[in-house]
């Protein structure tokens, strides 16, 4: 109970607060939600500290999942890279290695996302253009050429086409003789995700589930330290979402793959251990680390007391984390550094366990290789010059940050009673629900900057005008996809036809008798079958998917 003396003073400060001058401003979050002018202890019920809050690594890790944060070990920084050649990427690859990257993520061009080979007429154009063209097992090959796979951990950014692509890196570790075990690295694999917002989907829903419980048994059982599903808010909140709809949408996607898992069969704390979660760091600092802390708190939860996981392992929410290549800017781009700087400020703050930060010109091309380089320097600022290391979760017990908190758990759970009403994930995306409700929160903040009552500095204010933008660009040459046309040809002539026409029954068959195709696909790997032509033969069985269109 608050004592008479804490109730008097806080009506005299209430008395000058409604006497006080404000400036002419909407003070809300970058989402929308009213913040009030301060936040007192009111907001936070001291009763409830160690269910709601508690210690760092005790349930319910609303303050992270290590006792220590990172004074036991700092976040895993990795750039995005991926452009032109096979080649191209792979020099990248090692030039970050070089400058201190301690994992590699890798970005896929268009065609690759979406499943067709790069001498594909769908492909005309697009080849190597906003990622590396991988086609085939030799482009793979090279893409980790004097890479060993042991010793580097990879995340891929695929979804549609990721069990193809999945084999295709199984088959490099074997033809450098690295053992599945000793394989670390995450696939985002989150075809929910590209039904709601990014849209590079191939197959219906039920078909896509089945192929990802798929991998996440396979990678029980054959890759142990593979994460085999990156759930991701990532791309529903470029597509213009708000913070809470990212997470809520994300953790209902994270647990419709539970959900197809445990109906499969198997026991939730065989897999869950190894899923993780892709989320944004958008521009509201404090509402970003209070996304990331309620994240925590809701996963652990349900994962106890829904799912029935019995494993600590299986109720840690681990997360990676990129900053928001949406709030970037083509008008003055240099500010982009620190917009870059302060959301992955968030990031850490908020607990993540790896890290992406954008580069400077990123709205302009594919970034170039000093832009990266300042991106990967930031992170290693902020981690070695800032002390933000020094402290686990140095924000917690703020009242302001603890009723966001709260606030995003309470909301995120009423989304998820949307969600069960209209049937689960899969009933409500073929309903169009997350799309039209990302429609209108991108809507809002769209009129919000128009009316200048949100402020992007050089865009709707602090204009220069007549700007030039004078910073390198990096531009893919068409070469590149002359390039992968004459190697897929060679590759076409020279490997055994019919263990090409074997392997493609093979497939067909899993497709259709219902047993794990993981087998299958590095089987047909190794035999440079090509991405294009498994996606075909799964086409035969599986279709396509049609999005309904909603106004």
């Amino acid at each position: 109970m608050k004592s008479q003396q804490y109730n008097k003073a806080k009506v005299q400060f209430e008395k000058k607060l409604l006497a006080s001058k404000e400036i002419d401003w909407k003070f809300t979050t970058v989402s929308g939600d009213k913040v009030d002018p301060l936040y007192l202890p009111d907001r936070f019920d001291e009763e409830n500290f160690l269910d709601e809050i508690g210690f760092p690594g005790e349930f319910p890790f609303t303050r992270g999942i290590h006792p220590n944060g990172y004074r036991g070990k700092i976040w895993t920084m990795r750039q995005f890279a991926g452009f032109g050649s096979p080649e191209d990427t792979n020099q990248r690859f090692k030039y970050l290695l070089e400058h201190g990257q301690t994992g590699l993520s890798v970005a896929f061009d268009l065609p690759t996302l979406m499943g067709w080979d790069s001498d594909s007429s769908l492909s005309e154009g697009e080849v190597g253009i906003c990622g590396v063209a991988v086609s085939s097992l030799e482009d793979m090959e090279i893409l980790f050429e004097g890479i060993p796979l042991d010793k580097v951990s990879t995340s891929m950014t695929i979804n549609s086409p990721a069990a193809m692509i999945f084999a295709f890196y199984l088959a490099v570790a074997q033809k450098q003789g690295v053992p599945f075990e000793k394989l670390r690295g995450t696939l985002q694999n989150d075809i929910l995700k590209e039904y709601i917002a990014q849209k590079e989907f191939i197959f219906p829903p039920l078909p896509s589930m089945r192929i990802i419980a798929d991998m996440i048994e396979y990678c029980y059982e054959e890759v142990p330290q593979w994460n085999p599903v990156s759930i991701s808010g990532y791309h529903i909140r470029e597509a213009g979402s708000t913070a809470v709809q990212e997470l809520a949408y994300t953790l209902a996607d994270g647990f419709a793959y539970i959900e197809e898992c445990i109906n499969r069969g198997m026991d939730v704390d065989s897999f869950a251990p190894r899923l993780s979660f892709f989320f944004n760091s958008h521009l509201d600092f404090f509402e970003e680390i209070a996304k990331y802390r309620a994240a925590r708190r809701i996963y652990a939860k349900r994962m106890k007391e829904k799912y029935g996981a019995k494993n600590p392992r299986s109720w840690w929410l681990r997360f990676h984390t990129q900053t928001a290549g949406c709030t970037l800017t083509a008008q003055q781009p240099e500010n982009n550094i620190v917009r870059t700087a302060f959301q992955a400020l968030a990031a850490i703050l908020g607990g993540t366990q790896s890290l992406h930060t954008n580069s400077m010109d990123e709205t302009l091309a594919l970034p170039s290789e000093k832009a990266v380089k300042t991106a990967l320097r930031t992170q290693q600022l902020l981690a070695y010059e800032t002390g933000v290391i020094n402290t686990v979760d140095p924000l917690g017990g703020s009242y302001f940050l603890e009723s966001l908190t709260n606030k995003m758990e309470e909301e995120t759970n009423a989304i998820f009673d949307q969600i069960d009403s209209l049937g689960g994930v899969i009933p409500a995306i073929e309903l169009g629900y997350f799309q039209k409700e990302i429609a209108d929160s991108a809507y809002r903040y769209q009129l919000e900057l128009e009316r200048k009552e949100k402020i992007i500095v050089g865009v709707n204010e602090f204009v220069e005008e007549n700007e030039k933008i004078d910073i390198p660009i990096l531009q893919i040459s068409s070469g590149v996809e002359l390039l992968q046309k004459k190697r897929l040809a060679e590759l076409r002539q020279s490997r055994n036809q019919l263990e090409v026409k074997e392997s493609l029954e093979r497939i067909s068959q899993a497709a259709v008798d219902g047993k794990n195709i993981m087998p299958v696909l590095v089987e047909a790997a190794r035999n440079y079958v090509t991405l294009g032509e498994m996606v075909r033969e799964l086409k035969k069985h599986f279709g396509i998917y049609e999005e309904t269109v909603v106004f």
